[in-house]
């Protein structure tokens, strides 16, 4: 109920244009602010009521994005047109004339047209939906909002960015597929190997059991990743829901590194050596 103070603004200067407009006087102009109070105000409602639908499914809130956005457009439509017949204009020559002015406006507007058109097109393919996790050139976040020209992304970090709907390309929806965190242990060169790794499946069990919410599976042990200068690097996965891809991996990191310790395997240092004559 977050837009009621806008909503209620708007049933104000409705009122007040209608009494205005009913028992002062009739002037035009009184009439076209009436109106357009009138259809502000019945567009706020309607976003309103929208904005209460809480939908489980993704495309049906898709839907309630995209009639909230359409909403906005068809109010400034109707009052345009509602209002230059108010004053007097005749609307039907005009919409006679719409092909050529559409003509004309099409090529100052290319971008606007393909914006429209493309989130259309991108909606009914049904290549994305809000609540779906995507990444779009680097940028990857949470659908939160799609309209008629641009789509609202929000990373972890709370940053929306605002994409218009013909540059949503080369998009991967990450929310149907189950992700994997991954985990790079460096332990020293001095670490009994063989023997630690046939302490690991208990270890790893241990961690499953114990962040079962986050974790799939079973974290896996794949081997050694890397020969470094100071360490040998293991890696290690996990299956996460996309969602939980970076908190997965914070957690397989920290369950890890306390395992390890309590196994007797302290994490390296760098080291230096020196050879002299």
């Amino acid at each position: 109920m977050k837009n009621w103070k806008p909503l209620l603004a708007s049933l104000i200067i409705c009122i007040v244009m209608i009494l205005v407009d009913r028992f002062i006087f009739a002037h035009p102009v009184i009439k076209v602010l009436a109106m357009a109070a009138m259809v502000l105000f019945a567009a706020g409602l309607l976003r309103l009521l929208l904005s209460c639908l809480q939908p489980k499914e993704r495309m049906a809130m898709t839907m309630v994005s995209l009639l909230s956005s359409l909403l906005r457009y068809v109010a400034a439509l109707v009052i345009l047109c509602w209002g230059l017949s108010i004053l007097g204009v005749n609307v039907n020559a005009i919409v006679a004339s719409v092909g050529i002015v559409a003509l004309i406006v099409g090529f100052g507007a290319e971008s606007l047209v393909a914006d429209v058109v493309t989130g259309i097109f991108l909606i009914f393919e049904n290549q994305y939906n809000v609540g779906d996790i995507v990444e779009v050139n680097g940028f990857r976040g949470t659908v939160k909002e799609i309209g008629i020209r641009t789509t609202s992304i929000m990373d972890t970090g709370d940053n929306i960015k605002i994409i218009n709907n013909s540059e949503m390309k080369n998009i991967l929806n990450r929310s149907d597929n189950v992700s994997r965190a991954v985990s790079d242990i460096a332990i020293p060169y001095e670490t009994d190997l063989e023997a630690l790794e046939e302490k690991l499946p208990g270890l790893l069990e241990d961690i499953h059991q114990k962040r079962g919410d986050v974790m799939l599976a079973v974290p896996r042990y794949l081997g050694v990743q890397q020969l470094a200068e100071s360490s040998v690097v293991l890696r290690f996965v996990v299956e996460v829901a996309e969602k939980d891809i970076y908190s997965g991996a914070r957690l397989l990191n920290r369950d890890l590194w306390l395992g390890f310790r309590q196994l007797g395997v302290e994490c390296p240092f760098p080291q230096v050596d020196v050879h002299s004559k």
